[in-house]
């Protein structure tokens, strides 16, 4: 046998080892560090739920739905509301613009989380937990307690409400990372609070935003808005040496109610529209933002949350920012009672957060398949 199979043969081989071991919990930028060439059996999916390259499946980019967020604020705001509640209906998702965020707050954000991953594995190790109610996370795959075949992503998760009481948890390295995170936390938060209002009025639920009827189904609600949950998720696809055998994250939708996606230049995300998967192109200085299962359940299956997924790169490593809005922890989501009539009948259960952080601790996340759980036959 050459030299040069023999060396082959035992890359291989130190790479199925490695696999076999519990290296891969510890996360896919730990492995790329270890200097692997080829993904490990543990993240190769099964042949039919592997992704098609965008150029073999002949996709080409696809636009969102633009909202202008300035307009939503001036004298269009009728026409805006109708092309947002065009976007919620068919589509799930929109891009957002004018948002009003300063750029340096996104710029400090996106920076911060990759110097975060640029750290040692010993010290990114400190955060991680089992624990999904831990104030911060530092993890890989989708659910790595649970995942068959684990995705190509790691994340650091950092719950923000109220920021007073999970703030001296958050990391302290690097030393930016708090800061940046804060400000980009309370500026998407004000953010997300315009939007939902927006929202309310294009289901004709404005009323909910003023007076409010103490026995209404609805009563109190954008105050539990203003308390509501907030996530911030920051994700780092690895460049993937072999990225057609794998996914960043697999086919699912949001738990919450309002996603705000950031972005960084490099392509990956994909969502499921007309029966294909197609591939949304970043636009500078904007968020995406989409419809979660808990909006889809106080819409009464109006606004519809929407699969999507993550492709990773072979030359380029990606970060993206993702902030998870919804409900406080304890409260229950259920339709409006306002979008419920005879033509329209409820199609969903009431369900909580303690029904879904349940039901991921015990399945395999899959499609939308917690929701499908709460649907009503």
């Amino acid at each position: 046998m050459s030299p040069a199979i023999v060396l082959e043969v035992q890359t291989h081989y130190k790479e199925e080892e490695l696999l076999e071991s519990p290296e891969f919990q510890k996360g896919v930028k730990h492995l790329c560090e270890r200097g692997i060439t080829k993904v490990p059996r543990k993240y190769i999916l099964p042949a039919l739920d592997r992704p098609i390259s965008p150029k073999k499946d002949g996709a080409t980019s696809f636009k969102l739905p633009i909202i202008d967020f300035a307009q939503l604020q001036g004298p269009d705001r009728i026409h805006a509301l109708k092309s947002l509640s065009k976007a919620c209906e068919e589509y799930g998702f929109f891009q957002l613009i004018n948002h009003g965020i300063a750029r340096q707050s996104i710029l400090d954000m996106i920076e911060a989380g990759r110097k975060f991953f640029e750290l040692s594995f010993e010290e990114r190790s400190k955060y991680m937990s089992k624990d999904v109610r831990a104030p911060v996370r530092y993890g890989t795959s989708f659910n790595q307690n649970k995942d068959r075949v684990f995705c190509w992503r790691d994340f650091l998760k950092l719950d923000c409400h109220p920021l007073s009481d999970v703030l001296p948890y958050w990391p302290s390295s690097p030393t930016e990372l708090r800061q940046a995170a804060v400000n980009y936390s309370k500026e998407t938060k004000f953010l997300y609070l315009m939007v939902v209002g927006a929202i309310l009025e294009s289901l004709g639920l404005a009323e909910t935003t003023k007076d409010i009827d103490e026995n209404d189904g609805d009563d109190h609600i954008i105050k539990e808005f203003q308390d509501g949950s907030q996530l911030l998720v920051v994700n780092c696809y690895p460049s993937c040496p072999e990225p057609d055998l794998t996914l960043g994250i697999p086919p699912h939708s949001d738990y919450g109610f309002l996603t705000l996606l950031l972005q960084d230049e490099v392509t990956g995300l994909q969502i499921q529209h007309q029966g294909r998967w197609v591939t949304v192109e970043p636009i500078p200085n904007s968020f995406v933002i989409n419809v979660g299962d808990h909006l889809e359940i106080f819409s009464n299956g109006r606004y519809r949350s929407v699969l999507h997924r993550v492709l990773v790169n072979p030359l380029r490593s990606r970060i993206s920012i993702a902030s998870l809005h919804s409900l406080p922890f304890g409260s229950m989501v259920r339709p409006s009672p306002k979008l419920i009539n005879d033509a329209n009948p409820r199609r969903y259960k009431d369900t909580d957060f303690a029904s879904f952080i349940e039901y991921i601790a015990s399945h395999e996340h899959r499609s939308k398949n917690f929701l499908d759980s709460r649907r009503l036959t």
